[in-house]
């Protein structure tokens, strides 16, 4: 059985030879170490050699696909502020009508030439791509965080106006990509985090407004076309994650292992066969302070708990440098085992 066709049959929870693996998208700051050590000199190398079956290949994670004249990015906030808490451009905003001036993101500056290239030479492996239209965060962005949560309150419309702005250009940049891409693609790959250490960012009742209607679209979006839903969120999202099945997501990443019910044991019991798993390996304490042999324990025993509709990878995609690379080894070795 190919990567391609064991994450394929995971995601869709049908027969596999075995669990799959996906060692995440390390932090660039990790890379020096992990290529010295593995010997390997480029990320698709080090996939390679860990034996990844996953591949991640948005539009967004490359520079060239957004070509705007200025060098802009397309929610060019964080070019503007220094941090989350910092106000956005529209944190003082009560009337919708003053959206109009901000600089939106253009769909004529989008070029899908490097990521088309990536995903036609991606071999027998599962392709994970579409945008990763983060609205959750640039929309907090561009009000600032204070004002976004306040405003939902306040000022409701203009928050859903704004947020409309944003999905809208990721929807219909998607379908552009989609349309180049075709079936080159096996999954949608999309990703908010809005989950903390204990819960939600959001109230129950904020979050079916202004979050969940944009997620559904977005999983419609993506199966119109043939392709699987992956959604990624960081934190504690349990209490939700019952809706998200009722949207169609068929994969829930990355299962921050020590948020609140975000455990094993506890997704098995509440979403065991309604949604498969992508992540599950704890990078807060086991990946960083355990030994090789411990990390080996802990991934056996994530895999016997929800398994089989499982892709073993780190409860945080980006390993940071506070992981040691006999640590990934450990993991990946214990991923692949029949």
């Amino acid at each position: 059985m190919t990567s391609r066709q064991r994450i394929r049959n995971i995601i869709a929870r049908k027969p596999a030879d075995r669990c799959g693996f996906w060692v995440g998208n390390p932090h660039p700051e990790s890379l020096d170490a992990y290529h010295s050590y593995f010997g390997t000199s480029s990320l698709e190398g080090l996939h390679t050699r860990l034996g990844s079956d996953f591949r991640w290949l948005s539009p967004q994670l490359m520079k060239s696909t957004y070509r705007h004249p200025e060098g802009k990015e397309i929610f060019g906030v964080w070019q503007l502020k220094a941090s989350l808490g910092d106000a956005g451009p529209f944190s003082d905003c009560e009337d919708v009508r003053e959206l109009d001036a901000f600089d939106w993101p253009r769909l004529e500056y989008l070029d899908f030439s490097e990521c088309l290239s990536e995903l036609e030479h991606a071999r027998d492996y599962y392709r994970a791509s579409g945008f990763w239209a983060p609205f959750f965060h640039d929309v907090m962005d561009l009000f600032g965080m204070e004002s976004y949560l306040t405003k939902m309150y306040t000022h409701p419309e203009i928050v859903q106006a704004v947020t409309d702005r944003v999905c809208t250009f990721y929807y219909e940049a998607n379908e552009l990509f989609f349309d180049q891409a075709k079936d080159l693609i096996d999954g949608y790959f999309f990703g908010n985090d809005f989950g903390t250490q204990r819960d939600l960012l959001v109230s129950l009742d904020q979050f079916d407004e202004f979050v969940y209607p944009w997620f559904k679209k977005f999983t419609n979006q993506a199966h119109s076309r043939g392709y699987q839903v992956i959604l990624h969120s960081c934190g504690s999202v349990h209490r939700v994650i019952d809706r998200l099945i009722a949207a169609g997501v068929e994969c829930l990443h990355p299962l921050q292992a020590k948020a609140a019910n975000m455990d094993a044991e506890t997704l098995k019991r509440d979403f065991g066969g309604k949604i498969s798993f992508l992540g599950g390996i704890d990078t807060q304490h086991i990946l960083v302070n355990a030994s090789p042999d411990e990390v080996k324990e802990e991934v056996r025993r994530v895999r016997r708990i929800l398994g089989p509709d499982l892709i073993i990878s780190p409860s945080h995609e980006a390993l940071l440098p506070n992981v040691q690379p006999e640590n990934v080894k450990a993991m990946a070795e214990a991923a692949l085992e029949q």
